[in-house]
């Protein structure tokens, strides 16, 4: 399943479901069709594809993703000082002639420690736009994983784990059935201002679903004890601290 994923209202956009046989970056395209000028695509390396980045870089969508072990590149410059966990920040242009004629553009590379399980990890990051701070940069990234919180709440929280028929059909089926089942409880989430966890929400609902009971009331009897947890995380005020400038 290739999903484009809105990380504001942490709904999917646009979802591909097929058999593996392709690489990631042929659904690159058609996932990433729909995106507007200013908007900002975050993907992982598998999706690069440079004659793709350039049809994104033309139509104004600025993107970011990690560069890929084997990009050959000449270095045209440094953008802005090395500081902090930023350990280069320079104006790249790639060098093999195949890439090369895919994407003429000057790109921005960023290469900065991580912390990723606790461990500090070198990463690097191409990116298109050059005006945002290379911090803003390495966060934005980070943002990223939040598509793999979304792919855990429904192979978890709605059992995709276990397949009730194994042939394409089935899978297909129950992939979308899954999808619709999500959008409805998020939906659900957002009209009664649930301010609780998603998996107690698709509990509850699951407890009285054969039940003649007044939603509304269920749900605000059925919160947890403590602090309010958040049904969707928020991007915008974890990851993205003001897009601190140059």
């Amino acid at each position: 399943m290739h999903l484009r994923l809105d990380l504001h209202s942490f709904l999917p956009e646009f979802v591909i479901v097929k058999a593996a046989k392709t690489h990631d970056s042929t659904e690159a395209k058609e996932l990433c069709a729909g995106m507007k000028a200013g908007e900002v695509g975050i993907f992982d390396k598998a999706y690069v594809d440079f004659p793709h980045l350039n049809i994104l870089h033309k139509r104004g969508v600025f993107w970011v993703t990690r560069a890929k072990d084997n990009m050959q590149y000449e270095v045209m410059g440094q953008h802005t000082s090395a500081k902090g966990k930023i350990i280069r920040d320079i104006r790249i242009r790639l060098i093999v002639d195949k890439s090369s004629k895919a994407y003429p553009e000057d790109m921005r590379l960023v290469e900065a420690n991580v912390v990723i399980d606790g461990k500090e990890r070198i990463m690097t990051y191409i990116t298109n736009n050059f005006d945002w701070s290379p911090n803003s940069i390495c966060d934005l990234y980070k943002a990223r994983w939040l598509i793999e919180i979304f792919f855990k709440q429904i192979k978890q929280t709605l059992q995709l784990a276990d397949f009730l028929g194994y042939n394409e059909n089935a899978v297909k089926w129950q992939l979308w059935i899954a999808l619709l089942t999500y959008i409805l409880l998020r939906y659900i989430a957002y009209i009664q201002e649930w301010a609780f966890s998603f998996p107690r929400l698709f509990t509850v609902l699951r407890g009285v679903m054969w039940n003649y009971y007044d939603m509304i009331e269920v749900l605000k009897c059925c919160g947890t004890a403590g602090a309010p947890i958040r049904v969707r995380a928020a991007p915008e005020h974890g990851f993205l601290p003001g897009f601190t400038p140059i």
